[in-house]
């Protein structure tokens, strides 16, 4: 597990398993937001069977699937819903890369686009390609 902290409440990472879980909790996190679509992931992966093993574990699970290149209105604002909880955040996706371009795009508007593409950077991302869309 690679998990990249993109400030001290939200975290991204690439595909979690459920092996992985007692770290994610461990950790401190209190939520876990799946941006990875059931179809790109073998049964024993995908969102019902991941949700089982986190809320087990003591964590909320939010299902908010991000299709490559779909950002649209619906899917940041449950990103941005979904980031608001009483402790820190884990996303995850294929890379943690759709999760960071969820993430800045949810904070569109709140942070200037050069912090949150520095801070993505930082971390591995980039998020170039939405400048525009983040104000």
């Amino acid at each position: 597990m690679d998990i990249r902290q993109l400030t001290d409440s939200y975290a991204v990472t690439p595909q979690i398993t459920p092996a992985d879980v007692a770290a994610i909790k461990a950790a401190g996190f209190v939520r876990v937001i799946c941006n990875r679509p059931d179809a790109e992931n073998p049964a024993e992966l995908q969102a019902a069977r991941m949700r089982q093993h986190v809320e087990a574990a003591g964590m909320e699970f939010v299902e908010n699937p991000i299709s490559p290149g779909n950002f649209g209105p619906d899917i940041v604002n449950t990103q941005a819903q979904a980031m608001r909880a009483a402790g820190p955040v884990l996303a995850y996706c294929a890379s943690g890369n759709r999760s960071s371009h969820a993430w800045a795009l949810a904070l569109a508007g709140q942070l200037p686009a050069d912090k949150l593409i520095e801070t993505a950077a930082r971390c591995g991302y980039n998020l170039e390609a939405i400048r525009p869309r983040l104000g």
